[in-house]
């Protein structure tokens, strides 16, 4: 039986710890120091710690720049607002079974298309598309390009906003507008 060696949560402090000390560090890409005995500064490293590094005076060490935060949800809702778009921009086209565009759609053919477009690959089934994203609490709550589930997960959709959605109901219907009201709605899941 192999021996194993027991996992230890600072032993990757300590390791980092050590690669300063014996080597250099870079800080922002353009500025290095190297280890030496004297006095110590300390220097964060984001996710790892805070070490006193020996040879450096306190002074030394610059401030780190900020850095802006990026709010994924503006990004999120980006995205959600692209695929809506796409998916609007089928209404019209015809509903073939197991298709997924360009020219025709099932339901999930035309919400996985749609985020497609909008660079988000998402489950090409309404079972899978159920299963994945993040729900959404409420109508109430749901944004545009939320994807809208019914009948127990087998019809899917992109919620336009104001109670409306978009998709492809079945043969002989073209893609279209339709009231959530109007079908059995399971949950919402947003990508």
């Amino acid at each position: 039986m192999a021996k194993h060696r027991l996992e230890q949560p600072a032993v990757g402090q300590k390791a980092a710890k050590s690669a300063l000390i014996a080597g250099s560090i870079a800080i922002g890409g353009s500025l290095a120091f190297a280890a030496a005995p004297a006095d110590a500064a300390p220097v964060t490293i984001p996710n790892v710690g805070t070490f006193d590094i020996p040879g450096l005076p306190p002074n030394a060490v610059p401030k780190a720049p900020s850095v802006p935060q990026f709010d994924m949800g503006t990004k999120q809702q980006v995205r959600a607002k692209k695929a809506l778009r796409a998916a609007e921009s089928k209404i019209g086209s015809p509903y073939v079974y197991g298709a997924a565009g360009p020219n025709a759609f099932d339901c999930s053919g035309l919400t996985s298309w749609a985020y497609k477009q909008a660079g988000k690959i998402i489950p090409r089934d309404s079972y899978g598309q159920m299963g994945g994203g993040t729900p959404v609490a409420s109508l109430a709550a749901a944004r545009p390009g939320d994807i809208l589930i019914f009948n127990g997960g087998s019809h899917a959709g992109i919620y336009a906003g104001n109670g409306m959605f978009v998709h492809s109901s079945t043969e002989g219907v073209p893609v279209k507008r339709d009231r959530v009201k109007a079908w059995n709605l399971t949950t919402i899941r947003r990508y």
